[in-house]
């Protein structure tokens, strides 16, 4: 179970005074996408007033040590060129960037030298302005 799952489970979680609003792009990770679902995810960002958008761009192209790997390095940034990467390129600067996969966020980082945020990271932002 990811922690979207089991917060989107309690009632509780997300919303109330704990909003964060703002606009945010969503790279779902291959795995959770194909196997597991965004819906959890989703709604968590609808608790919080997130105007989120999930890109349909398929795998980031990092993969695990795929991207890394010398040989296959330009097919790894042929994936993450295909929506990714134009994607984040044309956001606003304001906008977040969530993405659950280590090898998204190191993918993102390392090809725009944006931080991508964890489901986590997310709520914690929204957590600390609701108490603020």
């Amino acid at each position: 179970m990811l922690l979207g799952e089991l917060l989107a489970r309690q009632p509780h979680s997300g919303g109330g005074t704990s909003r964060l609003g703002g606009k945010a792009l969503v790279q779902a990770h291959c795995h959770q996408k194909s196997v597991l679902g965004m819906e959890a995810d989703e709604e968590m960002m609808k608790r919080i007033g997130v105007d989120y958008e999930v890109l349909d761009s398929g795998c980031c192209g990092m993969a695990g040590s795929f991207g890394f790997e010398k040989a296959k390095y330009d097919i790894s940034m042929a994936c993450a060129e295909r929506v990714l990467l134009p994607a984040l390129r044309a956001a606003a600067p304001d906008t977040l960037v969530i993405a659950n996969g280590f090898s998204c966020r190191e993918q993102i980082a390392q090809a725009t030298g944006r931080e991508a945020l964890h489901l986590a990271d997310l709520l914690a932002l929204a957590s600390a302005r609701g108490a603020a």
